[in-house]
């Protein structure tokens, strides 16, 4: 079983940063704004031979009752009561605050063994600031810097007492160009991110999901900064599931952290397997939905569509035929995605949402027979040949398939350069009919065979 360690400390001591350096990625969003953290994030820490489940969560603040800020504190006593051991974190450059020893009770209260770091000690006056946190009576201090990676052996000590066998977890598989077998691809936990414009309701559907108040909502856009992952068992198949911030027009993000939330948002979409694209019911297939679903097909990764908010739409007959037919519109290249009315905050649809998710994943992983690709490519080529260029017949000699992830295809042929994009893309759109790949998308590459006398010099006359 892992162990469980929370980072709890005021707002802006450095316990993303400390979170980013003992996972080893740049996970958790850091900037110099406090409160850059609002959900408890999840990630798997590392320390010498030490591994264990680390929590960033967000800083300790006072606020009114049901509040944004009191509801993250709500979050952070949640990550407190499922830890094994805490981390309390301050500034020792900042020296001790009323915060730091009001929270240093509430460290105490809570019965978990507490480790006391004195974050940012570099220099002379980090020393003060680290002999000033002897009063709050939580032990003595580690003095560390997590920005420069100092004091994490004396970290490991304090830690490895609290852990007397370290916990080894297998590595996860990250590998799109790699074949998995099938077996495995039905049993590994797939990755969705949910993506869309703000306040579209990506974390309130994620909490339905959950059964719980996971992830932080409201009504105002924006509540949701850094991408966070939580684990799902949704009818006994496995799902990691990346919440993310939403993502507005490129001429509307200004300020530094939402460029920082986007980046983030953009790395969770090319960690994914599958993406939910979840726009609002009242202003569906805007122009920004068109590009998030472009970007998505260039990422290669799977799509559904879920148009959030249906319990708001005055119901009609023909509305989902609609939508699957505007969607094929407006989205020719990925025609066939499957689009779901979903209502988060009731529940409505969110059964089928999860089944279009597993097809969808079935889809992108799909790898079709030798034998029934060439049958169709010759078809293909016999009911529509290729064009002639400068009075030069194309000829196109076979297909093969390279790798799934998304279905990936090599097409050798005479002259690769000379291949219309409109020759390729009724490849495409032939290839995604006759084997059922609706909504992936599918790459096609042009390959010319060697010539085989091109290494031989013309004789001289």
């Amino acid at each position: 079983m892992s162990y469980t360690i929370a980072i709890i400390g005021r707002p802006n001591v450095g316990k993303s940063t400390l979170f980013n350096r003992l996972v080893g990625q740049k996970l958790a969003l850091v900037d110099d704004t406090p409160g850059v953290t609002r959900d408890r994030r999840e990630g798997e820490g590392k320390l010498g031979d030490l591994e264990f489940t680390l929590v960033d969560t967000a800083g300790l603040d006072e606020g009114p009752k049901g509040s944004l800020t009191a509801r993250m504190q709500e979050q952070t006593e949640t990550a407190i009561a499922l830890a094994d051991a805490l981390f309390f974190v301050i500034d020792a450059r900042m020296g001790l605050t009323p915060n730091d020893r009001a929270f240093a009770d509430f460290a105490r209260r809570a019965n978990k063994p507490v480790l006391l770091l004195a974050n940012k000690s570099e220099g002379k006056h980090g020393e003060v600031g680290a002999m000033e946190s002897y009063a709050l009576g939580l032990g003595d201090p580690i003095q560390v810097s997590a920005e420069h990676g100092e004091g994490l052996g004396e970290l490991y000590d304090a830690l490895r007492v609290l852990m007397p066998e370290p916990v080894e977890e297998p590595e996860e598989f990250d590998d799109d160009d790699v074949i998995i077998p099938e077996e495995e691809i039905e049993t590994r936990p797939i990755r969705v991110a949910i993506v869309g414009r703000p306040n579209a309701g990506k974390s309130t559907t994620i909490n339905y999901l959950l059964g719980e108040e996971r992830l932080l909502t409201s009504p105002e856009a924006g509540t949701t900064r850094d991408s966070i992952s939580v684990e799902l068992n949704y009818k006994g198949r496995d799902f990691r599931i990346f919440d993310t911030a939403g993502l507005r027009r490129r001429s509307r993000i200004e300020a530094k952290l939402e460029k920082l939330s986007v980046a983030d948002t953009l790395r969770a979409v090319r960690f994914a397997e599958v993406v939910v694209l979840m726009m609002d019911s009242q202003n569906r297939f805007e122009e920004q939905d068109l590009r998030i679903a472009d970007l998505v097909e260039r990422e290669g990764r799977a799509l559904v569509l879920a148009v959030n908010k249906w319990d708001l739409v005055e119901k009609q007959g023909g509305l989902i035929a609609g939508l699957r037919t505007d969607a094929d519109h407006l989205l020719p290249q990925i025609r066939g995605v499957p689009v779901v009315a979903i209502s988060g905050l009731m529940g409505e649809g969110v059964e089928r949402l999860m089944k279009a998710i597993q097809d969808s994943y079935a889809v992108w992983n799909r790898r079709i027979p030798t034998a029934g690709l060439n049958r169709w490519f010759e078809d293909a080529i016999d009911k529509n040949p290729p064009p002639s260029v400068s009075g030069r017949r194309l000829k196109l000699n076979y297909v093969t398939q390279n790798k799934a992830r998304p279905p990936s295809f090599v097409v050798f042929c005479s002259r690769a350069d000379a291949v219309p994009t409109s020759y390729l893309r009724y490849l495409t759109n032939t290839l995604r009919e006759a084997f059922d790949l609706p909504g992936t998308p599918i790459r096609i590459t042009l390959r010319e065979k060697a010539n085989p006398f091109a290494h031989k010099r013309k004789r001289p006359n």
